[in-house]
């Protein structure tokens, strides 16, 4: 049984670089990994293909990465 509800990444800040975010969340097995993924247009921002490594999202962004879409939250979400 599969739900449509977003999955979450809790960050303990304000704000969080996209390629800390899916190495942070297993996504991506090393920095450098999410950087080729961000590089090779894999991952969507707010539904939008995201290219910059270091973009910054914070709560209530969203990462769509391989058909599984996270929500950002905080540390009380």
């Amino acid at each position: 049984m599969s739900s449509d509800s977003p999955h979450t990444i809790s960050i303990q800040t304000e704000t969080i670089e996209l390629c800390q975010a899916l190495k942070l969340e297993g996504l991506a097995s090393s920095g450098g990994e999410a950087k080729v993924v961000i590089g090779n247009e894999q991952v969507q921002v707010n539904g939008e293909t995201e290219t910059r490594k270091r973009r910054k999202i914070g709560h209530g962004d969203s990462i769509t990465f391989q058909g599984v879409t996270y929500q950002i939250t905080g540390p009380n979400a």
